[in-house]
């Protein structure tokens, strides 16, 4: 979610009536199960790792076997078939995406542009305008193209991720905070924001199929998709809430308050667990994640993670979450709800118990906003909101790698290519 861009901010305030929510998270920066602390850190042409104290170093890359059920906290899920991110594992790779370069693209929300780094040196090497505040570069469904949301310049930038340039003119959409993808291809979702719509669109080029007004929630920005593609559960930052969409009738089928009346959430990534039974919602007002089984659409549990919790990103064994805790303190209770701090960690989540089983603080302090794990696992990449930096994390032992100087409020990164067979959207949700 961007930080209190004055634009940004006059043009949501006035389209928004929040409705109240309830019942804090507790802040916590350790988790519930031998939390450990990040290490050191360095900067991209030096960097310098330090391991995590209180908890053993894991490794994240390797294969899992495959399990499913709905794990009560602390249990171990049983082993069966449904796997959703198995397509994900390191390697598996789409023929589509062979002999793309190893970059990161990262959209500097107030700069107008894209810091392009390479995975390799952590260096940016080259920095493409865009249009007027980029929130998100997305990966298409066929993997052939990352769009640049540029949410206030009303358009999408494309880029060949061939190349790593720009690849023509910009696509008008009006409001593209963020973009999703149908799982079968058929159709691109544009989040508007501001608008308060969820318009389909045809996924090449942007032709409005059905706009879908949701009033009932205000500040609809970041979306996930059931199993079989059927429905699809949106966040409304503004509201306290979540909406599910039915996507064969393409409407909304139900809202659920994540709290009763009397605290102040606001929902922001949301990911489905690989057994395909838990989402998790990221909370920055309450500091943590809410529980929700889908089908059933009801709020199942919480747990607290850490200050302005943000981002949230499957290892690449499918085994845990990674949550981005930007790291800072609620200073406004009105929409954007403003945060100040720089307390920033990345908590780890046990998808099997739904415990954290470890938090990697940022040394030195950070605001870890979007990113992505990369492509073999090892490293996770998450933008520094309002340090305009990007942070490179070893996802073995939560050890800071390297901070990367980019543009002004970096938001969210596209880490590419990535193993999986077509992409959902976002800053690279892939199946």
């Amino acid at each position: 979610m961007p930080v209190s861009s004055p634009v940004r901010r006059r043009r949501l305030v006035s389209l928004v009536t929040l409705a109240a929510s309830v019942g804090a998270v507790v802040v916590a920066c350790s988790g519930g199960s031998g939390a450990g602390s990040g290490g050191g850190g360095g900067t991209a042409g030096n960097p310098a790792p330090a391991p995590a104290t209180g908890g053993s170093a894991h490794d994240h890359t390797g294969p899992v076997t495959p399990i499913t059920g709905t794990p009560t906290r602390g249990a171990t899920a049983p082993e069966a078939r449904t796997d959703l991110y198995a397509a994900t594992r390191v390697g598996n790779f789409s023929p589509t995406v062979q002999g793309d370069p190893a970059l990161v693209y990262v959209p500097n929300l107030a700069s107008g542009t894209v810091s392009v780094i390479d995975q390799q040196t952590l260096r940016v090497v080259r920095t493409i305008p865009v249009g007027a505040q980029p929130q998100h570069v997305v990966p298409s469904w066929d993997l052939k193209t990352l769009w640049v949301n540029n949410n206030a310049g009303n358009s999408l930038t494309p880029i060949d991720p061939k190349t790593g340039q720009a690849a023509g003119p910009a696509v008008p959409v009006p409001d593209p905070y963020n973009l999703y993808f149908t799982p079968d291809g058929k159709s691109a979702l544009v989040m508007e924001e501001a608008r308060q719509i969820i318009s389909f669109r045809d996924p090449h080029t942007f032709a409005v199929q059905q706009d879908l007004p949701v009033p009932q929630c205000a500040g609809v920005n970041h979306a996930d998709f059931s199993p079989d593609g059927s429905y699809l559960i949106a966040t409304c930052e503004f509201a306290g809430t979540l909406v599910k969409v039915d996507l064969r009738t393409r409407t909304v089928v139900g809202t659920l308050h994540l709290n009763p009346p009397g605290a102040l959430s606001a929902p922001q990534d949301i990911k489905i667990d690989p057994y395909g039974k838990i989402w998790y919602v990221a909370d920055m007002n309450t500091n943590g994640v809410h529980e929700i089984d889908g089908d059933r659409f009801v709020k199942v549990g919480a747990l607290p993670t850490g200050p302005e919790t943000h981002g949230l990103y499957p290892s690449r064994d499918g085994r845990y979450l990674y949550v981005a805790n930007r790291g800072g303190r609620l200073t406004s209770d009105t929409p954007p709800f403003r945060h100040d701090g720089d307390q920033g960690s990345v908590s780890v989540i046990d998808f099997r118990t739904r415990r954290v089983v470890h938090t990697w603080v940022i040394a030195g302090g950070g605001t870890p906003d979007m990113g992505n794990v990369s492509a073999d696992g090892s490293k996770l990449w998450l933008s520094g909101r309002r340090s305009n930096e990007v942070y490179v994390i070893d996802t073995r032992s939560g050890a800071l790698l390297a901070r990367i100087p980019v543009g002004q409020e970096p938001h969210g990164l596209a880490v590419w290519p990535l193993p999986g067979r077509y992409s959902l959207g976002h800053t690279g949700i892939l199946r």
